[in-house]
């Protein structure tokens, strides 16, 4: 019958794994494209031959999510694997039955198929939605390993945005490597925190070599998800972050329901600036879900560097990109720094936005009021400082993991938000911690 012919649904990570995983060098199978969504101007590449392995001397073309059903019919394709994350249960199901109006199966992977084991001790922090807190819970296991006297190597969910080949195996453990490295807003939002930490933090795309370098500098393994995808590595402690903000999400959205029902640990963030009603909604669905989980509450405290540059004043808020975008929410740390500290009034930034960050509000309406930090290339860095100039604010509010003074240059004043993880009953992520790394 030949070999089955596949497209890979994805968003330039873990359709690269499971590509790795499950298809690369099986002669049954040809995938003849990935498709690329969510983020912007990743389609029109190649997963290049050195990763693609010897069935794919060309390599494999990147295509956008809107020429599947021409590519599905072009390559009379068998099967249609989705493979990207924080995607509502009803939006997927309508990309299934597209798929399956248009001729071909539609799947979605396991997680457990597609976990690479480690000879290191694994702690993986999931989500069920994109900016619950991952990077704070991090931070915080970080410091109890820290206090362990582990030596730790954090591996950070694929955001492999440039070359390809060049970005199989990345490994930062100075603000140096992600200079040369020219690592985009986002990826510095995730690896920064782990460098201001001590830490050496890997990311890239071939994730059993990256894990097998790792494991060479690490006691422990620390899985720093992204979005709310599964881990890619077998935990031995698995923890996963709820949002009582946005109450119902956990089981209505993929692959975060997924994440909440295979955890060991859940954790219901944000408890002190959520709705009780919503707080006491996710518990029950928590347990419900997954009863062999422990649930905790945690706080997510926030601080402001220079309060004073806020008060009386015009304030412009930067958060997080992907949260603001497909992580959906409308807010986030740095419009309750900015609240807390008194600002006369958040500007709302949508009619002076430039370029690309004018086509994202377009897109992702829920974000208006403030700025989502989208930095995926040179060229968007510009159009965001070129918007944050054009505003008509007295100080930006940043409420993003970084320093965005490092990247931006623009002429308003700076106050630097800083939110991290205090747990309600303390002590119990410390002992789960002692239990996995032995």
């Amino acid at each position: 019958m030949g070999r089955r012919k596949v497209v890979i649904m994805g968003a330039a990570g873990r359709d690269f794994h499971n590509f790795n995983m499950l298809f690369r060098d099986q002669p049954d199978y040809e995938v003849v494209a990935f498709t690329a969504a969510q983020i912007p101007d990743i389609e029109g590449r190649t997963y290049p031959p050195v990763l693609a392995g010897g069935l794919y001397p060309q390599g494999i073309p990147i295509r956008a999510e809107e020429e599947l059903e021409g590519l599905i019919r072009e390559h009379a394709v068998d099967e249609v694997w989705f493979s990207y994350s924080d995607v509502s249960h009803l939006d997927l199901m309508h990309k299934g039955s597209q798929v399956v109006a248009w001729g071909a199966h539609f799947g979605i992977c396991s997680a457990t198929r597609t976990m690479v084991r480690s000879s290191r001790p694994v702690i993986a922090i999931t989500a069920v939605r994109t900016g619950v807190g991952k990077s704070q819970t991090t931070r915080y296991l970080s410091a109890i390993l820290r206090q362990l006297g582990k030596k730790v190597v954090a591996v950070r969910h694929p955001m492999p945005y440039g070359d390809l080949a060049k970005q199989a195996v990345q490994r930062f453990a100075t603000y140096a490597d992600l200079d040369a490295q020219e690592c985009t807003i986002e990826e510095r939002e995730e690896y920064e925190p782990h460098i201001d930490n001590g830490f050496v933090v890997y990311a890239g795309v071939d994730y059993e070599k990256i894990l097998r370098q790792a494991e060479a500098e690490a006691d422990v393994v620390l899985w720093d998800g992204g979005n709310n995808d599964t881990p890619f590595y077998k935990p031995d402690l698995h923890i996963t972050l709820v949002d009582p903000h946005r109450p119902g999400h956990e089981l209505s959205y993929y692959p975060g329901e997924t994440n909440l029902r295979m955890s060991d640990l859940l954790i219901v963030n944000k408890v002190n600036t959520a709705d009780p009603a919503h707080v006491a909604t996710v518990l029950e669905n928590c347990r419900r879900a997954n009863p062999k989980a422990r649930v905790i509450q945690c706080r997510s405290v926030v601080t402001v560097d220079h309060p004073e540059l806020i008060r009386g004043k015009r304030a412009l808020v930067i958060e997080d990109g992907p949260t603001l975008t497909h992580g959906g929410m409308t807010y986030g740390a740095g419009w309750f720094a900015a609240k807390d500290a008194g600002a006369a009034e958040i500007v709302d930034p949508v009619p002076y936005a430039v370029g690309s960050i004018r086509d994202t509000y377009a897109k992702y309406p829920n974000a208006r009021q403030i700025l989502p930090a989208m930095g995926y290339g040179e060229k968007q860095v510009r159009e965001l400082e070129a918007t944050i100039e054009a505003v008509p604010a007295d100080v930006v509010v940043e409420g993003t993991p970084i320093d965005l003074k490092r990247i931006l240059r623009v002429s308003k004043p700076i106050a630097g938000v800083k939110y991290e993880l205090e747990e309600v009953e303390p002590g119990v992520l410390a002992e789960a911690v002692r239990r996995a790394v032995g």
